[in-house]
């Protein structure tokens, strides 16, 4: 009998051997699965719960072949990630039903993610060993057997030899350290970061259940129920809901309609709908006669965010006012004084909302847009009115799924994951550089009344490539747009090509995050191989967010000798263009970020110092700690 079964995309597999192994290994077989052990057979899909994942995965087969295997989420059954091997273990005895309560315990021991993404020479940490390097599999003598065991190199070439049994103990690094320092195979000093990060991890956690705490002891506005209105203006949305925005929204006009303060944050990517769940929300408050601040960190999202909620509720009584430094100062004093008389119902405004001299009648909800943006100061300010007002935060930026996991403990949550309906891929092409090309490109987006994003790697030689494009196109407006330029001169640049008065807009990687231009659909990015795989696919982001079909361009100099490693990357950029698809490469560089801008500069180092995957198990573990009063060791 093996010590492990490995399944393969790709590979033929005979059905009656993986039954047959799969029952001497102790796995059940169930009508449909529900915890690990588990397993099933429907038609063309198998479904297994390995002991080494977190998440069931399922087979898809096409007769005989392999054609696809997924992790996917066991309340929903939407897939979660990819995968090109499945390492199935044993689970006997006892032990299968120790392991069956896993997913309600916490361990530190306790994989995250399986350890079929860790490829050889990647960095990985072993709980109790540290940081070491995967040196692939090897077969040993272990008694009277001969088994596979797992390799990792340490610092001066020491090597671990670790039966797969104990596979639950290692995990790929995820950091912000592309290359993060080994770790001395039996040293203390692993021991000591650990206990550090550990510490760090509990403090961080008290400090969330606190806030908690006292929000929850505190009163609050209870809203009323929607009134005729309300459904109304939800009605009258032009697109279709996906489930996650209409749970969102449940789940945000639940918290207000509960006597303590709500706190909820809601991630999604750009025109996932967040927007629309905070229209909801500050629709309800003003029903009720409360008055809603809108804070943005820049003065374009904030004109973005005033022409949208001015369309939404045109057709209703309300006040909306926009306050930021584009205002004269007659009008900004008129603003305020409008405010202090609650005569403004909504007021959307940069930090100049969080200045001394602007006060309300009566403020009930405070909606933040991508808080991580707001100095140390603005953010001490926002914590003081946590405890008092309705809050609901909102971010673009990806929280990764072991992370959303860990804090559900201490944090309202919620995540809009679906894509819009009829949102198609956006169509990927890689060459070397041409004018032809970059001709056709601009021509044919304009020739649809689109606008074109012309993106290059250095401010040096904008201007040139400006020209090129003004000589190859000349009926187009074309503007310059980089981090050097004075922030008038930059904010009024993307302004008038957010609305629609520039068809090309020339500009460096500053456009990568920021804001939602459905009108602008071709993208063509200048010496991509000198952009990293996180930042072509952000880049990329920027178009194709609505239903019209959305076009990329990865230009590469002629005759430059990009290696394979780039080669590669371009090609991979080119294949991922399904929606949702899960690009791990990208998307974990992308999560990471994310992790350092939810979680502060702290804890972003206690991630480097363990990897990301402990520091998420033990967060958990020691916000379920500190829930039950219990101390950590």
């Amino acid at each position: 009998m093996f010590e492990s079964l490995k399944i393969y995309t790709g590979e033929k597999i005979d059905l009656k051997f993986l039954f047959s192994h799969l029952d001497a290994f102790g796995y059940e077989r169930v009508a449909r699965i529900s915890s690990v052990g588990d397993y099933d057979h429907r038609g063309e899909i198998i479904s297994i719960f390995p002991l080494t994942f977190q998440d069931p995965i399922r087979l898809e087969l096409t007769g005989e072949d392999i054609k696809r295997i997924q992790s996917f989420d066991l309340a929903s059954g939407k897939p979660i990630e990819e995968h090109k091997i499945v390492i199935v273990l044993p689970i006997k005895g006892v032990y299968k039903k120790k392991i069956r309560t896993r997913r309600q315990t916490f361990a530190e021991r306790s994989p995250i993610e399986g350890f079929v993404d860790i490829e050889y020479g990647d960095r990985v940490v072993h709980v109790d060993h540290g940081i070491g390097i995967y040196r692939g599999i090897e077969r040993h003598k272990a008694g009277p057997k001969i088994l596979d065991h797992i390799v990792i190199e340490y610092i001066d070439g020491d090597r671990l030899y670790m039966p797969f049994s104990e596979l639950n103990l290692v995990q790929k690094y995820i950091g912000f350290e592309k290359r993060p320092k080994l770790n001395k195979l039996g040293g203390r000093g692993w021991k000591r970061t650990k206990m550090i990060a550990q510490k760090g991890i509990t403090n961080y956690a008290m400090e969330l259940l606190e806030l908690s705490a006292r929000r929850e002891s505190a009163k609050g506005h209870a809203y009323s129920p929607d009134n005729d209105w309300q459904i109304n203006l939800e009605r009258r949305f032009p697109f279709e809901e996906t489930p996650d925005q209409r749970r969102s929204t449940e789940e945000v006009k639940k918290d207000m309609e509960r006597d303590r303060p709500m706190d909820r944050l809601i991630c999604g990517d750009v025109g996932y709908g967040k927007t629309e769940v905070a229209i909801r929300a500050a629709f309800k408050a003003v029903m009720d006669d409360k008055q809603v601040a809108i804070l943005v960190p820049t003065t374009i999202l904030a004109e973005q965010h005033f022409a949208t909620f001015t369309a939404r509720m045109h057709d209703y009584p309300l006040e909306i006012a926009m306050l930021s430094r584009f205002r004269s100062k007659g009008e900004q004093r008129d603003i305020l004084r409008r405010l202090r008389q609650g005569l403004v119902d909504i007021i959307i405004g940069t930090h100049r909302l969080l200045s001394g001299d602007v006060s309300f009648k009566e403020l009930g909800l405070l909606i933040i847009d991508e808080e991580q943006r707001f100095g140390v100061t603005h953010k001490e300010n926002l914590k003081r009115m946590r405890l008092s007002l309705d809050v609901l935060t909102m971010t673009a930026t990806p929280i990764p799924r072991t992370l959303y996991m860990s804090l559900m403990g201490a944090k309202d949550m919620s995540q809009l994951n679906t894509p819009p309906q009829n949102r198609l891929p956006i169509e990927t092409r890689v060459s070397v550089w041409n004018e032809r090309t970059l001709k056709e490109a601009v021509d044919t987006e304009l020739s649809r009344k689109g606008q074109v994003y012309f993106v290059t790697d250095r401010i040096e030689g904008i201007e040139d490539y400006a020209r090129t494009v003004k000589k190859l196109s000349p009926d187009s407006k074309v503007a310059i747009a980089h981090g050097a330029m004075h922030a008038k001169d930059l904010e009024k640049a993307m302004i008038k090509f957010m609305k629609g008065q520039i068809d090309v807009l020339v500009s460096t990687s500053i456009v990568e995050s920021g804001i939602d231009i459905p009108n602008a659909n071709t993208i063509i990015i200048n010496n991509a191989n000198n952009f990293g795989l996180a930042d072509l696919y952000q880049l990329r982001g920027r178009v194709g967010r609505f239903k019209r079909q959305a076009f990329a361009y990865l230009f590469v100099p002629k005759g430059s000798a990009h290696g394979e490693k780039v080669s590669g990357r371009l090609d991979a950029i080119a294949k991922f263009t399904e929606l949702g698809s899960g690009f791990k490469v990208a998307m974990r560089d992308l999560e990471m970020r994310g992790a350092g801008n939810i979680l502060g500069t702290e804890q972003h180092g206690y991630i480097n110092s363990i990897g990301f995957d402990l520091y998420c198990r033990l967060l958990k573990g020691a916000i379920g700690a500190v829930r039950k009063g219990l101390s950590i060791h």
